[in-house]
């Protein structure tokens, strides 16, 4: 796909386009029209990694930390977006925790999200592009399947989350293959998808957009996601996005959505999976009319 691929390691101070490990696609830079959350660095001993994130994902560097609000903040273990509030910290996690959980016991092809894409069957492993990466827990499973997953977040916040996750999670001999599966592009989806060349073009385009979220017993349930969604805010811009997916996708779309939530406006879909929590809404390329799509 599009633009070259840096490598980079957080943890040294030469330039970070020359460093390895990390897979890391230089993208178009939206100028997010949120309010900028700062970085702070917790340790002195990752001041350095900390000014090349700043650097990477133009967050301003702070000298102390902050007594309100949100804030990223760079410590010995990880880069976590905290606050002074009732919300636990939020961070990327592709090693520990729940991600072990799914790389070990997750039901490999049989899980819904893996259903979704089409792997269930596939003799060849699609090419798949996560256009609203959010936290890379759906990436991460893709491409501990197997997948070749590129990340795209428009968050300066999501995406520098991203970056320190992924560094973390090549470093461990477990995930070091399936991190080196997953790229990450700081951009704008709807505009990194439309400026792909035939040859680039996914099999499939992954959106799981992030609404408002009206269901009361549902936010009480996410508490450890509050946070993140008050600081990246919601997708108002999903028809667009979903327009442009359907334009760079070979095989399909698919969109994540709440069970009982409203679909994309716009494009009826091909098809549905249903969930306990979530359903999938399947755009199938071939199936929908010649004037919404590219092939």
């Amino acid at each position: 796909m599009p633009a070259a691929t840096l490598h980079g390691n957080v943890d040294s101070d030469r330039p970070l386009a020359a460093l390895p490990h990390i897979p890391y696609r230089a993208g178009m830079i939206e100028t997010c029209p949120m309010t900028t959350t700062a970085l702070f660095c917790a340790e002195s001993a990752r001041r350095d990694q900390a000014a090349l994130l700043a650097n990477r994902f133009a967050l301003p560097l702070l000298t102390r930390r902050p007594e309100e609000g949100y804030w990223l903040e760079l410590g010995a273990e990880r880069l976590e977006l905290v606050t002074t509030g009732k919300h636990g910290a939020v961070y990327a996690e592709f090693v520990e925790g729940a991600a072990r959980h799914r790389r070990e016991q997750g039901g490999g092809r049989g899980q819904p999200v893996a259903k979704a894409v089409g792997l269930k069957g596939a003799k060849d492993l699609p090419r798949i592009v996560d256009a609203t990466a959010g936290l890379g827990r759906d990436s991460f499973v893709l491409a501990s399947l197997g997948c070749q997953v590129t990340m795209v977040e428009r968050s300066p916040v999501a995406a520098a989350l991203l970056f320190d996750a992924l560094e973390r999670a090549a470093r461990v001999p477990e995930t070091a293959d399936i991190a080196a599966r997953m790229q990450l592009v700081h951009a704008n989806s709807a505009d990194w998808l439309a400026q792909l060349g035939e040859a680039d073009r996914p099999d499939v385009v992954f959106v799981d957009p992030m609404f408002p979220d009206t269901d009361k017993k549902s936010a009480a349930a996410k508490k450890d996601m509050q946070a993140f969604q008050q600081v990246i805010g919601d997708d108002m811009d999903s028809a667009r996005l979903l327009a442009a997916a359907i334009a760079a996708a070979q095989v399909r779309v698919v969109v994540k959505r709440p069970r009982l939530g409203a679909a994309i406006e716009g494009i009826k879909p091909s098809a549905v999976l249903d969930g306990k929590s979530t359903r999938f809404d399947l755009y199938i390329i071939k199936a929908l009319p010649a004037q919404h799509s590219a092939s």
